[in-house]
C-alpha cells in the first residue's frame, strides 16, 4: 500500500507458487490492486517454483508444490499467465555469485526470464493503450 501511495504504479504483478494456501493470497492482493480507491491494473500472475528440473536431467519435471495452481487460478481471475519459473539450481547460485541466470538467454531459466519479460512488455503496452495513466493513491486522514 505504501509503494502506491508514494509513486503512480502502471501495473502490478503478482507473484505466486503453485500451491493452495499461496493461491488464496493471491486472491486477497488481486483484489488490493484492483479496488476502489487503489485502482492499479494487474498485468498478470507469474507462477514460481513451478516445477524441479534437476540440471543433468533437464527434460525431467517434479511438480513439488502441485501441478498449474497459477495456470489455473489465472484463468479463474482472467488474468495472463505471464510465465512459469522451475526451481533451478542456478538461479540460486547466479543470485548469490552476482551473475543472474537470466543473462544466459541459451538456458532454460534464461529462456523463461526472457518469455516473462516480453509478456510484462506486452501487457504493459496493451495497458497504456487502454487506461489513463495511473495515480498516486489518496492517503486518507481520520
Amino acid at each position: 500500500m505504501t509503494l502506491v501511495q508514494t509513486v503512480p504504479v502502471t501495473g502490478a504483478i503478482i507473484v505466486t507458487t503453485p500451491q493452495d494456501v499461496a493461491l488464496a493470497d493471491v486472491i486477497r492482493g488481486v483484489n488490493m490492486f484492483k479496488g476502489k480507491g487503489v485502482d492499479v491494473p494487474v498485468l498478470g500472475l507469474v507462477e514460481n517454483m513451478s516445477w524441479f528440473t534437476p540440471e543433468e536431467l533437464p527434460d525431467n519435471k517434479y511438480y513439488i508444490f502441485g501441478q498449474d495452481g497459477g495456470v489455473k487460478l489465472a484463468e479463474k481471475l482472467e488474468l495472463p499467465l505471464l510465465g512459469q519459473v522451475p526451481i533451478v539450481q542456478g538461479i540460486r547460485e547466479g543470485g548469490d555469485s552476482g551473475n543472474p541466470v537470466a543473462d544466459d538467454e541459451n538456458s532454460i531459466i534464461g529462456k523463461v526470464f526472457k518469455e516473462i519479460a516480453a509478456n510484462v512488455i506486452h501487457e504493459v503496452d496493451i495497458r497504456n493503450a487502454s487506461l489513463d495513466p495511473t495515480i498516486k493513491v489518496k492517503v486518507s486522514r481520520k
